[in-house]
């Protein structure tokens, strides 16, 4: 795992010299990119959502695609249209954005469901279908979106279905006075994404997705993450939990975590640092837990603090 390792720091910091302050967003980012997952970022303006999306694409040198996401926008402004060309005497497919590597779906929340269902087929199937033909899309193919959680004008929730496709959401948050004053250091003269290198080949991204499959993870751990996502099936407060595709987020999150550490082997820690960010948005409360302002993430933090860790102390718990 040392290659993988190597591979994944090297990203890490390249995308650091643009996303000042935020190594655990960051190492977010690189894990749901080693676990062929899509990101959900969601935070307030300006904090780096854009920067980080298109800083990982940099990085490892990938195609980069933008959508900007508005109530107007049509399924095939996404997917693209078939036209028919007088000169060849045939239809032909034009490609819509989402025919990229790197997909920044910025403001997700802004486009009608209909515009937002075009990206399911995307996200689960990797391929987009155009008047009956599939079309596959370029590997590694990885959505970042991106919403706003305050502006609520003008905007359209995304329905449970589009949110269990993303892997992970992640949020940045303000950075510390003492960072936010190096990015301002750091932008005098320009924006430094300008300056920002390759370091990683896509073939060195598709040999990292495929060295964390072999990761390994013992049978008590497989049986501690699905009965983490069956807890919160299960929780009073609770009116849809997390799904299957909830559990193998987080198995996959969890090898691509213990990959970054430099191990061949996943440990409980693994399972516990990545379970908010892989099961809360896929948690439905029920209208009890909002008159006692409980969130989802207390809800998964509660149901890690109830379940005994596979070799924990039973004393401790």
């Amino acid at each position: 795992m040392d290659n993988v390792q190597a591979f994944a720091e090297s990203v890490i910091e390249n995308v650091e010299r643009v996303i000042i302050g935020k190594r655990e967003a960051v190492e977010l980012a690189v894990i749901g990119l080693l676990s062929r997952g899509h990101l959900l970022i969601e935070d307030v303006p300006g904090v780096g959502k854009t920067m980080l999306a298109r800083s990982l694409a940099k990085s490892v040198g990938c195609d980069f695609s933008r959508i900007q996401f508005t109530p107007d926008m049509l399924p095939s402004d996404v997917t693209g249209v078939t036209i028919y060309n007088q000169a060849s005497q045939g239809f032909e497919y034009r490609p819509g954005p989402i025919i990229a590597q790197v997909v920044l779906a910025d403001e997700i929340n802004r486009a009608t469901p209909k515009t937002q269902a075009a990206l399911l087929e995307a996200m689960e199937e990797r391929q987009v279908t155009v008047d009956g033909v599939s079309h596959i899309l370029p590997e590694p193919f990885m959505v970042l979106a991106t919403q706003n959680p305050i502006e609520y004008e003008g905007t359209f929730r995304l329905p449970e279905a589009q949110l269990d496709r993303f892997l992970l959401r992640i949020r940045l948050g303000y950075p510390a006075t003492n960072k936010e004053i190096e990015v301002l250091d750091r932008q005098q003269f320009g924006h430094p994404i300008g300056e920002l290198h390759v370091v990683a080949s896509v073939e060195e991204v598709l040999a990292a997705q495929k060295a964390i499959q072999a990761i390994h993870m013992s049978a008590e751990i497989k049986a501690y993450i699905v009965e983490i996502t069956s807890r919160t099936r299960e929780h009073l407060e609770v009116y849809l939990g997390a799904s299957p595709r909830g559990s193998l987020a987080l198995y996959r999150a969890s090898q691509a975590r213990a990959a970054l550490q430099g191990r061949d082997y996943v440990l409980p820690d693994d399972v516990k640092a990545l379970a908010v960010p892989t099961l809360a948005h896929r948690i439905i409360l029920g209208p009890g837990a909002r008159l006692k302002n409980l969130t989802a993430e207390n809800v998964v933090q509660a149901v890690l603090g109830d379940l005994l860790a596979p070799g924990g102390d039973p004393k401790a718990k």
